[in-house]
């Protein structure tokens, strides 16, 4: 393996912890903001609490690693994506600050005010929408060069029926990600009708997830055949992650062994994600940068590589014990401490 294809690979597992982790946690924010609206807060809203106080601090560090990642290996990204990014990237950054204040003036009411949480949730919706901008612009046809000057087409982009299936695929999959996790913290909890409630959020949201995955198959198709042929010679990655859906839905739809239901969903996203991201390669963004004309040097590249490591290294058991201490501590879920 080349040093384009390991940074990549650091960086792309990067993306998925993001994915996992900001899922449970935008999604758990409109859960809250949903179950307000419906007078159901009272249920739900403690285990959503108990959960989202130890770790919404750490949501965004996989993110961060990310993109400082991708502009250090690959400079060029910085170019493309800088110019076509400037107006979803600084949505996405105005709704992630509206967020985190949200959890800074939590202890001062934020929690108890209907206008706060409602911003709380919708943000939950708005900022995978804004950022799943940067899959479909990966995809070619939005960005026109002319010499050194590019041109960004928005409205290319807004009118896009890829565009749209990516972003419902990832409102629907961050829901469905949350509300399994969720399911399976209220049975930790012992809290049965919080566990009813957010297994029947996860059903619900089940099938969407699904057709909306389809969707984006059909769209790609259209939009980047090169790409979806490359798709289908992965195409058992993809199978893969339909029978990982099939057992963690069995599973919740039985009330049985959520935490292994829970993995299961973990598995068919890993599967579905990484499946996408091979068959992306080599390109970074069609049909102008791919991994290895875009390349920084390879003294940077090395010391790149043994600092992300080093950092996914010491980043995982935090979260490990993170993970111990609260969400898998049973007297700190059950609300004991």
């Amino acid at each position: 393996m080349n040093l384009a294809m390991v940074g990549i690979t650091v960086l792309w597992t990067f993306l998925y912890g993001y994915l996992l982790i900001a899922s449970i946690d935008f999604g758990a924010g409109f859960f809250s903001c949903y179950s307000m609206l419906t007078g159901k807060d009272h249920i739900i809203n403690r285990i959503i609490d108990r959960y989202l106080s130890p770790v919404w601090e750490v949501t965004n560090v996989f993110l961060i690693f990310f993109i400082v990642g991708l502009v250090g290996f690959f400079p060029e990204t910085a170019y493309y994506y800088g110019t076509a990014l400037l107006i979803p990237g600084s949505v996405a950054l105005i709704l992630l600050t509206i967020r985190g204040s949200f959890y800074a003036f939590a202890n001062y009411g934020a929690r108890k005010s209907k206008f706060y949480l409602l911003l709380y949730g919708l943000t939950g919706l708005f900022i995978p929408a804004s950022l799943s901008t940067v899959l479909t612009i990966s995809e070619g046809g939005f960005i026109e060069k002319t010499g050194d000057r590019l041109l960004f087409r928005a409205d290319l982009l807004f009118t896009s029926h890829y565009s749209w299936s990516v972003v419902f695929l990832a409102l629907v999959s961050i829901l469905y990600i949350s509300a399994s996790f969720l399911t399976f913290y209220a049975d930790r909890a012992n809290d049965l009708q919080a566990r009813e409630l957010l297994r029947k959020y996860a059903l619900f949201w089940s099938g969407p997830t699904i057709l909306a995955s389809l969707w984006v198959f059909w769209e790609l198709s259209r939009h980047n055949p090169e790409h979806f042929s490359r798709a289908l010679s992965v195409g058992w990655m993809f199978v893969t992650s339909f029978f990982c859906f099939c057992i963690g839905v069995c599973l919740m739809w039985k009330r049985k062994n959520l935490g292994i239901a829970f993995i299961f969903v973990m598995f068919q996203f890993a599967c579905a994600f990484f499946g996408y991201g091979i068959s992306h390669l080599p390109y970074l963004l069609y049909p102008f940068i791919t991994i290895h004309t875009a390349l920084t040097n390879t003294t940077m590249g090395m010391a790149l590589v043994i600092a992300f490591i080093a950092g996914l290294l010491l980043l995982i058991p935090s979260i490990g014990l993170l993970l111990w201490l609260f969400l898998f501590n049973a007297g700190y879920v059950r609300g004991k401490k």
